[in-house]
């Protein structure tokens, strides 16, 4: 059973279609690169708060602040 796990930043800017489409699109990838049955191929999206996402040292919310 693959399992993939997505993580975005949470800015309230990515729409249900959205996400849909990123498990959509997961799913497809695992069945034709690996072969994988997408019934049983699981995909978590994980949005984070940028306060809680750190690059270089700082928080998002610090670097896009600039």
């Amino acid at each position: 059973m693959p399992y993939v796990n997505i993580k975005i930043t949470k800015e309230g800017n990515v729409t249900t279609e959205q996400k849909a489409a990123l498990i959509k699109g997961a799913t497809q990838l695992l069945v034709d690169v690996l072969g994988k049955n997408p019934a049983t191929t699981v995909v978590v999206i994980d949005e984070v708060d940028t306060d809680n996402w750190g690059i270089a040292g700082q928080s998002v919310t610090k670097i896009r602040a600039k």
